[in-house]
């Protein structure tokens, strides 16, 4: 039996699920401080309401400490809605100017009944065969 690393939490009764990012050689330019990741989110509604979500956050922060930060209106042109038990799952990436950083965010949604909530992303680890070191 293998044991996969994954990183997750439930905030609100929505669980968020992020496989291991793997690193994107052909879309990398180390030469040029230019390094990109894949990753997965999954995204599962495990409370008895019916949810939306609405917005992203995310906070970068490479391995010298420099922080970028991303805000965007749902995930990749969607505001997925989730029914109890329902999973919404997606892959996306990003590039940082350093062979290491860390990645962490939130999600905005809003409930059938009007509320709006923030569930957050589990911190994960972004790290390049560039770097000799394994900082996280």
């Amino acid at each position: 039996m293998s044991l996969e690393l994954q990183y997750s939490c439930i905030t609100n009764e929505i669980r968020v699920t992020v496989q291991p990012p793997f690193y994107v050689d052909e879309r990398s330019t180390p030469h040029k401080d230019r390094y990109a990741w894949f990753y997965c989110i999954k995204i599962k509604n495990n409370g008895c309401l019916t949810v939306q979500l609405l917005k992203r956050y995310w906070k970068l922060i490479d391995y010298t400490g420099k922080v970028d930060e991303i805000s965007e209106i749902g995930i990749m042109g969607e505001q997925p809605i989730l029914r109890p038990g329902e999973v919404f799952e997606y892959i996306s990436g990003t590039y940082l100017n350093a062979p290491s950083g860390i990645m962490q965010g939130k999600y905005e949604f809003i409930s059938d009944n009007s509320e709006l909530f923030e569930v957050k992303i589990p911190l994960f680890s972004l790290d390049s065969p560039y770097m000799n070191k394994r900082p996280h």
